[in-house]
């Protein structure tokens, strides 16, 4: 056999193996975090809201995940989670390809005696996933934490329409989304709303969805109509990286969400 054969023998061989490893090490993507993702350490001193803290007057803002405003359902509930967690703590701030936001404060995963803090916030529910700069190493996990929550903002509506509005066509591009109420009754859909990941957000006003009927919204000036309302917006709401569209009940709680 020649040494030609030899060699792609050997290269065969060798990308075998380094499959195996790769299929095999549930470890692997916290070994490459380590080596790929730059850290330092900060002193917690301050917790501002669910997702933002301080550290020696630097503000830091959590990657991956938005919390309710104040005023809004679970407000106070995610930054008491959060104080509990990191408050007068030293922890390691893992960075993204952005070390700063447009307001100057510090972008960063936190971690405390090896826990994600920022993922344990989804997990319970204080928190949605959040990445307007574009899905990163982190994503996938995040978008399964929160596929997985059952409680708090993910607690599912037990509204009768809960059931019945369907999500028919989610053109991000276009921004224009429409549902369908797929019951044989009417829905009343008043303070109903819908979200995007960040803090942009559109309330229903005394609507009513028919039975069997489709109502379409678009993000642009405009009268409503019988069958399309306007999000009156002289801006975006979705993100081209990547974004979700959370529909909620008058009561805040989730009746459908929608990745992409």
């Amino acid at each position: 056999m020649s040494k030609r054969k030899y060699t792609k023998i050997g290269i065969i061989i060798v990308l075998i193996l380094v499959g195996i490893f790769l299929a095999f090490s549930p470890n692997l993507d916290k070994k490459l975090e380590g080596y790929l993702v730059e850290s330092e350490t900060a002193f917690i001193d301050r917790v501002i809201d669910g997702d933002t803290v301080e550290s020696n007057g630097t503000s830091i803002r959590l990657l991956g995940i938005n919390t309710p405003e104040k005023g809004e359902k679970y407000y106070k509930e995610a930054k008491d989670f959060l104080e509990e967690l990191v408050i007068n703590k030293t922890v390691i701030l893992k960075f993204g390809k952005d070390r700063e936001d447009k307001y100057g404060r510090t972008l960063a995963y936190l971690y405390y005696n090896g826990e994600d803090i920022n993922l344990k916030l989804v997990e319970q529910g204080y928190a949605n996933i959040y990445f307007p700069s574009g899905k990163d190493m982190y994503y996938n996990k995040f978008y399964l934490a929160w596929k997985e929550c059952e409680k708090n903002l993910c607690e599912k509506s037990d509204n009768r329409c809960a059931n019945c509005i369907k999500l028919i066509n989610f053109d991000y591009k276009n921004e224009f989304v429409s549902f369908e109420n797929i019951c044989d009754f009417d829905c009343d859909l008043e303070n109903w709303e819908i979200k995007d990941e960040g803090r942009k957000k559109f309330v229903f006003l005394e609507f009513v969805l028919e039975k069997h009927e489709h109502v379409n919204i678009l993000v642009e000036e405009g009268a409503d109509n019988e069958n399309t309302l306007y999000w009156n917006r002289e801006d975006y709401v979705w993100t081209d990286s990547g974004d979700t569209l959370f529909l909620r009940d008058e009561e805040g709680k989730l009746v459908l969400w929608k990745s992409y």
